[in-house]
Order: C-alpha cells, then structure tokens, then sequence
C-alpha cells in the first residue's frame, strides 16, 4: 500500500503543470478575492464585517478551495476502489490485470501530457456526461466569498473531467480496497498541491518552470517510464 501511496504521490507531482491549465483559473480568482467596499458619496466604506482582509481571506479561500477538492478525490477514490474489490471477488477479475491496465494509463498519460498521443482526451469525453449534470451547482458557490463557498466549489471541481485524475482512478480501481483507494487518490490530490500552491502565492518562477516546454516533455518521459516499469511489474504478478 505504501508502494501505492508514494506512486500517486509522484503522478501528482509530475502531471501538476496539467492541473494549472485545468484548475488554474479557479486558484488565480481566489487570489484575487478582496475587500469590497461601497461608496457612500466620495467616501469608499469598506465592510469588515462581511469581507475580511485580503490576505487572511485569501489564504482561509485558498485552503479551503484544496480541502474540498482534494476530499472529492478521496472519495472518487474510495467508491473506484470498492468496485474494484467487487469485480475483483464477485466476478474473479484478477487485481494483477487491473494493475497491467493502470500502468498502460499511466502510459498514456505521459504521452497525453507530452502531447504525442491524445487517446486520454476520448477518456475525458465521457466525465462530461456526469459534468453536465454538476456544473450548474456552481450558481450556489459563485462568486466565491466565504471558506464554505470555496469549500463546495472545491469539493465540485474535484469531480472535473481530467485525464490525469482518471488515470490515477485506475490506481485505486487496482488497489482492490475502499480504503487504500482512498488513499491513493489522497496522496495524488497531495503531490498536486505544491504547483496549485505556488501559483496562488504568485510564485511564477515556480510557475514558469511547470509550464516550460522542455520541462513538461521530460516530466511525460518520466511518466511514461515509471509506467513502463510498473507495466513489468504488474506482468511479474500475473504470470
């Protein structure tokens, strides 16, 4: 299990320049939640009491925003896991080729996020049927002015159709467990973290790194590699 957790952690990690393309608007409008004042004649009167300071709001909205989605995370993964326990004793399908199909994907999503193959676009294509059904639950999160707010809007954006979130799912589909399902895509939603961090903090050096070309190649071979060795892996289980 802690094989799994590490795993995910390092997809996470790797694939984190993707999720500033997916889930780096939603950071940057947190950020730029403020004090909102209202004039009163020539004098702007700012309402503490509703708004609180900016960086205190900021940072309460920020980390709120990451809670609520990476608990979305948790717990996607903790429903894949157990029908993956459930294929695995009700219908004999054997964990081992389960673990062969989560390294294909991960694979794939190397060359996906090296942009050679675009297969896990089609993956994609199928979340937005569910989507479409979640997205207009935003109305009652938007605009974003409390943690509880950034807190839902968090917890629904976890649910956004995401190559990357899909193949770390196949992980906890193989896992065979609820509970390390769980903490699959837990230690995933971690290794996210830092990019998704950096980039509310307006760290853009760090930012301008995940999204160099050249960086974001060799992150995808490093991904495919990983993926390469754990296909063997997997293989040396089954046979």
């Amino acid at each position: 299990m802690l094989t799994d957790l590490l795993s995910a952690f390092i997809v996470g990690l790797l694939g984190s320049g993707h999720c500033l393309a997916m889930c780096g608007g939603i950071t940057t409008m947190l950020t730029s939640a403020t004090e909102k004042p209202k004039q009163q004649g020539d004098i702007a009167i700012t309402e503490q009491q509703t708004y609180p300071t900016k960086s205190s709001n900021n940072t309460s909205l920020i980390f709120s925003y990451h809670i609520g989605r990476i608990a979305s995370y948790t717990l996607i993964g903790a429903i894949v896991g157990f029908s993956g326990s459930l294929a695995a004793k009700s219908i004999g399908v054997p964990l081992g080729g389960l673990r062969m199909v989560a390294a294909i994907f991960l694979i794939l999503l190397g060359l996906y996020l090296g942009q050679w193959l675009m297969w896990l676009n089609r993956v994609e294509a199928l979340g937005k049927y569910l989507w479409r059904y979640l997205s207009p639950l935003a109305k009652y999160v938007i605009p974003v002015n409390s943690t509880k707010q950034a807190l839902g809007l968090g917890a629904l954006w976890g649910w956004l159709p995401c190559g990357l979130v899909y193949s770390t799912l196949t992980w906890s589909l193989a896992s065979g467990s609820s509970l390390t399902g769980a903490g699959i895509m837990l230690f995933f939603g971690l290794g996210t973290l830092p990019a998704l961090i950096a980039l509310s903090l307006g760290i853009n050096s760090f930012k301008s790194l995940l999204l160099n070309a050249n960086f974001k190649k060799t992150m995808a071979i490093s991904l495919i590699l990983y993926g390469c060795y754990s296909l063997t892996v997997a293989y040396q289980l089954m046979f």
